[in-house]
């Protein structure tokens, strides 16, 4: 059931053990007189799909969430039923507040009809007057920035053009909530900037916002709050990071174990493949580990300018990561890599010898790659790095180490405390003429 009523401002969302089922025919037939000789045969196989199960969860005015999850966990289902285009078949979903929503590419879009003339059409279904729309009009053109194709029937649009005039109308009518489902992937750059800072805008004014993206980072900076949606399961309601972080880690466990059966069926055509049953068992069991080890990380150093063995640096520091490989097999123009993150899910940075300019030749036998910062500028707090190899495509990891490696960083000769980079700078202060003349004259009282 649905039912809209009138609440406290503070809560304008609210989903009460709410459940969405779906019937799936594995016989369907296509065309009419089949269908009509459906009506004299045995009835067609089904089974019944949960969308969603059992799923509770409350929403606050201003608040900003990201819903997250593999595709068809429940998240665009989730949105759908917030926007009364599906009606749950268990519990209750409370509105409160205009919706805009942008939930798939082209809905709403007449595709016969202009650009125009589906700004008008779409702020009709937005609860829009035309006299409203024409008043929004060039401001909707503008930042669309489709003046040049305005006219043109959409059915020629690209998708990017799709999500630059939805994003435009949809933002414009100023709802008291805006959802947008995974549209500004397809938009280039620029704009996909653009869209961003509007939203961000949006937050400020104490909107609510609901961010569905596989793009961690976008719903990490923007949102208050994650929901990680598992086969239409709510499997956690929380802070942004830690929801994101668990999910990554169940995502890379799955990684991890698509990656090792690929391996273990491929073992019988690999001849020289060694015989390390005991550390396949450790590397199974270590969830912040995987990969298929053609080339495996088998030691990871930290060392000072001295190159002393060292896991607690200053800022400013030289730091060296040594990586100690080991190659089962040759391996061309692989990519080592490192990411650091703080110890309270920021990712800092994600450098690679590829994007480095640094080429790595063919893999034969074991070597060390050092990975060397020559002045650390990490204000002071506990940090985790990550070391990888991948294959020169950067897509296939050879071996991939998630956050195993902390280090602390202490700021003893620095006096910046807020933040996560020390960038050095000075200030300099020049008053006014009437500040100078009393300035001067305590010198000389003094």
């Amino acid at each position: 059931m649905i039912k809209s009523k009138q609440k406290a401002r503070t809560q304008v969302i609210e989903f009460e053990n709410v459940s969405k089922a779906f019937t799936l025919y594995h016989d369907q037939q296509m065309s009419f007189p089949e269908r009509l000789a459906q009506l004299f045969r045995p009835k067609q196989t089904s089974e019944v799909f949960w969308a969603l199960r059992n799923v509770s969860f409350s929403l606050r005015q201003g608040e900003t969430i990201g819903l997250i999850g593999h595709n068809g966990s429940g998240k665009s289902t989730t949105l759908k039923l917030i926007t009364r285009i599906l009606f749950p078949n268990q519990g209750r979903v409370t509105v409160n507040g205009r919706i805009s929503a942008l939930l798939e590419l082209g809905s709403g879009f007449h595709p016969d009809l202009t650009g125009r003339e589906n700004i008008f059409l779409n702020g009709s279904l937005l609860g829009q007057s035309r006299a409203e729309m024409e008043r929004k009009i060039d401001e909707i053109i503008e930042f669309s920035e489709l003046e040049d194709f305005i006219n043109t029937p959409v059915k020629h649009y690209s998708s990017g053009m799709y999500m630059r005039l939805g994003f435009a109308i949809a933002v414009s009518v100023d709802p008291d909530i805006l959802i947008t489902d995974e549209v500004l992937t397809v938009g280039d750059e620029a704009f996909q900037r653009k869209c961003i800072d509007h939203i961000y805008r949006f937050k400020q004014k104490g909107r609510t916002i609901l961010f569905v993206s596989h793009a961690l980072g976008h719903v990490q900076n923007l949102c208050d709050r994650a929901l990680w949606f598992k086969h239409g399961v709510l499997m956690q309601d929380g802070d942004t990071v830690s929801v994101i972080d668990n999910y990554l880690r169940a995502t890379n466990e799955i990684d991890r174990q698509r990656i090792e059966r690929e391996r273990l069926a491929n073992q019988d055509d690999d001849l020289n493949e060694p015989d390390l049953e005991q550390e396949e068992t450790e590397k199974v069991d270590d969830p912040h580990r995987w990969g298929s080890y053609e080339v495996e990380i088998v030691q990871v150093e930290l060392f000072d300018i001295e190159e002393k063995p060292c896991n607690v640096f200053q800022t400013g520091d030289k730091v060296i990561l040594r990586m100690h490989y080991l190659a089962h097999k040759q391996v061309e123009a692989p990519v080592f890599g490192i990411a650091i993150h703080h110890r309270n899910g920021i990712h800092i940075n994600g450098p690679n010898t590829r994007f480095s300019g640094y080429p790595i030749g063919t893999l034969e036998a074991e070597g060390t790659v050092d990975y060397i910062i020559e002045k650390l500028p990490l204000l002071e707090g506990e940090y985790l790095f990550s070391v990888t190899i991948y294959d020169h495509t950067i897509s296939h990891p050879y071996d991939f180490h998630d956050r195993k490696y902390p280090f602390r960083v202490q700021a003893a000769t620095i006096r910046e405390r807020y933040g996560f980079f020390y960038i050095p700078s000075s200030w300099a202060w020049q008053p006014g003429l009437a500040a100078k003349t009393i300035l001067e004259e305590q010198t000389l009282e003094k």
